[in-house]
């Protein structure tokens, strides 16, 4: 038997030294049309991450034309004054970059990637958009048609139609923050070019507007590029619009969306609370992670793992509308699903799950795991050039500095225990709480008055 030759190893690699991280702080500039420009060099990403931010909240939308602001965000990208639509759009793929837009209660968000090499050409194409953008009679009844056809799907969508419900139940009637984001068949319905290209006359200009960019800009001058595309928008010079104040009703009450024969109910709890502004943010984020942040969070792992009511429950802080006055606003929630015949069991252990919290707290492990699930991590999160520029432009419509991210971190690790409990218990009391659900009224809607968690009303599901 032919003896084998003994076998050399390569060396088994070692981890190196850990090196520090923080978020990335970007350079602040202005162009001579008044744009503000936000620059962060990121070696090695090669495709460049663009977002625009426009001061055109919805609340600025006309009376009857809710909606509009997203018509118009949505036909940045058909046509301008020198290419159709179709030809925009193959101008777009030529250039493998890609233009995305959107409204929402801040303002309206351009976002585009393109690789490095095609910079020039991708900001030519988004300050075209921005500078001429065509809103032809013929794309914008197109836009308002498909708009039309989204709104029956949303409506059939339970997660959707909580989200609606929810948002009635809390704001006044006369606030935008009442009604639909992207509008109803009514309001969309009375959308033309007419209205569309006001709303951009009113409220699309330089002055008002930054723009953000992240990538690779070795051997670029962003300032020669930026001065022949997105400087050559012009506008008339208009103040910032203020920022109406957020106002509430959180009463404790149930109100049950009827779906009759749903085989299950769809849960969204929630309240209006501080925005990133107060500083209780961190605190309060760290709280609500340990509550609903994750899989291993402590709604889940009474509901969904002792119970098994649901595949999961989440519990977030979604930011609405910022101001640093104090009189922004963010949206405390509790969102989920349970088979219709546990929804009173399910709402029951999850009171007890907030009422045990208040009593005892969170526990150091919670708070160990939420910071490193939030903290340690976050470098993971930030691998991309968009994931940078849209987290900065979120700051950018939450009127926060431009190194609040790299602070947020350090004040999330520096955070106890008894501070994020406070924050949590503050966030989600129990007798403080909306509670919608989206499902069959008859079979929940008397287990769910014995729990006494509030007055229970029953509304049609449209």
């Amino acid at each position: 038997m032919t003896e084998l030759a003994p076998m050399d190893f390569h060396p088994r690699p070692r981890a190196g030294e850990a090196r520090p991280w923080a978020f990335p702080a970007p350079e602040r500039g202005t162009l001579g049309n008044g744009l503000t420009v936000l620059r962060c060099h990121r070696p090695g990403q090669q495709v460049v991450a663009v977002e625009v931010v426009l001061d055109a909240p919805l609340d600025a939308e006309p009376a009857g034309l809710d909606g509009v602001a997203t018509i118009m965000a949505r036909a940045f990208s058909e046509g301008t004054d020198k290419h159709s639509a179709e030809e925009f759009a193959a101008e777009l793929e030529r250039s493998g970059a890609t233009l995305d837009a959107h409204a929402d209660h801040p303002g309206v968000r351009l976002s585009l990637e393109v690789p490095a090499s095609r910079l020039q050409k991708g900001l030519g194409l988004l300050a075209d958009a921005l500078r001429a953008p065509a809103f032809a009679d013929g794309e914008i009844e197109r836009l308002v048609r498909n708009r039309l056809d989204e709104i029956p799907h949303e409506t059939a969508n339970p997660a959707r139609r909580a989200a609606k419900e929810l948002s009635r139940q809390l704001f006044p009637a006369d606030s935008r923050m009442s009604r639909p984001r992207q509008g109803t068949e009514e309001t969309v319905a009375g959308i033309d070019s007419a209205a569309v290209r006001a709303f951009y006359e009113k409220h699309v200009r330089p002055a008002t507007a930054t723009a953000v960019v992240v990538g690779d800009l070795t051997g670029i001058d962003l300032d020669a590029l930026l001065a022949d595309t997105l400087g050559a928008w012009t506008g008339s010079a208009a103040e910032p619009r203020p920022v109406p104040p957020v106002t509430a009703d959180d009463t404790g009450r149930v109100v049950i969306v009827d779906r009759p024969g749903a085989v299950q109910t769809q849960l969204l709890i929630g309240r209006v609370g501080p925005d990133r502004h107060d500083r209780v943010w961190p605190a309060q984020v760290l709280g609500t992670y340990s509550l609903g942040g994750t899989l291993t969070s402590r709604l889940d792992r009474v509901l969904r793992e002792e119970k098994g009511y649901t595949y999961g429950v989440r519990a977030f802080a979604q930011v609405l509308r910022s101001a640093p006055d104090g009189t922004g606003a963010a949206m405390l929630a509790i969102s989920g699903s349970v088979d219709t015949p546990n929804t009173g069991p399910a709402l029951q252990d999850l009171w007890t799950v907030l009422r045990t919290l208040a009593e005892g707290g969170l526990t150091d492990a919670e708070r160990d795991v939420a910071v490193q699930n939030l903290v340690g991590v976050a470098p993971l999160k930030y691998e991309t050039a968009a994931a940078v520029a849209s987290t900065l432009a979120d700051q950018v419509e939450q009127h926060l500095p431009d190194d609040y991210q790299a602070t947020l971190y350090r004040q999330l690790a520096a955070t106890g225990t008894v501070e994020a409990t406070a924050a949590v218990v503050n966030a989600f009391p129990v007798d403080r709480l909306v509670t919608v659900l989206v499902g069959d009224a008859a079979q929940i809607a008397e287990p769910v008055r014995a729990l006494g968690i509030g007055e229970v009303s029953v509304v049609a599901a449209e």
